[in-house]
């Protein structure tokens, strides 16, 4: 979709939608000409996942959160920012966000078939040899606080706590190894095989693609590792063995 000079360039792909930004226009008034469009075609961009083509343009931390609340409070998902410039690619990964439209494919090592001699006192390091493909994800190593949010477009995984007041918001699955009490949202996309897996399972509220779940208030409840998911049009919770 494409429209007069200075108007955004619009065109579908894989996963969603690519917009080419102006590099000749200031990031202030892309920003205002994107949100201003998705207004006026709230229809057409309802839970839409975006990605951004800026090209040499260096966009800061801030920036970019800013941008990516704005579309999240009006049903757009940024899920990917390619740019040349290594600020705005260091940025993008910080906030969770793809570089690149497709996850590079994992190579397979060439093996040699030569057998190597090797010394107790030589440090040699042995070719990985991945059996899958993984999918992309953010890796916390914190307890979350109390207004603080993840995001990201594929997995979520938190080796400490979420604290009530702090939200998770994922494309994918979503495992908390510690204490889950605050906001989760898993298959934020719409992906209704997201779970959600806590070593302690009792979220202030617990979402996985449109279902919508909260914990009841019973302080004689044991902890134990449980894992939440959909089922019969509800979100239900075992014990996760």
């Amino acid at each position: 979709m494409m429209a007069e000079k200075n108007a955004l360039e619009i065109k579908g792909v894989r996963d969603g939608l690519l917009v080419h930004l102006d590099a000749d226009e200031s990031w202030k008034e892309q920003v205002k000409r994107l949100v201003t469009l998705i207004d006026e075609q709230r229809e057409f961009f309802r839970g839409a996942r975006l990605a951004l083509d800026v090209g040499e343009r260096a966009i800061r931390r801030h920036e970019l959160g800013l941008l990516q609340t704005m579309l999240s409070r009006r049903g757009v998902t940024l899920w990917a920012v390619l740019s040349e410039s290594m600020t705005t690619i260091s940025t993008t990964r910080k906030l969770g966000l793809q570089t690149a439209l497709e996850a590079p494919r994992a190579v397979k090592p060439e093996v040699s078939e030569t057998l190597l001699r090797v010394d107790e006192d030589d440090d040699v390091t042995p070719p990985i040899d991945p059996e899958e493909v993984g999918t992309t994800g953010v890796l916390v190593k914190r307890t979350l606080r109390s207004g603080r949010t993840v995001r990201s477009g594929g997995h979520v995984v938190v080796l400490g706590d979420v604290n009530p007041g702090a939200e998770i918001i994922a494309g994918g699955d979503v495992i908390v190894w510690g204490r889950l009490r605050g906001l989760v949202h898993a298959g934020a996309h719409g992906d209704e095989s997201a779970v959600v897996c806590a070593l302690d399972m009792t979220p202030m509220q617990l979402r996985i693609a449109g279902y919508i779940a909260t914990s009841p208030d019973d302080k004689r409840r044991k902890p134990r590792p449980e894992v939440a998911m959909v089922r019969d049009n509800r979100i239900v919770v075992e014990a996760w063995n």
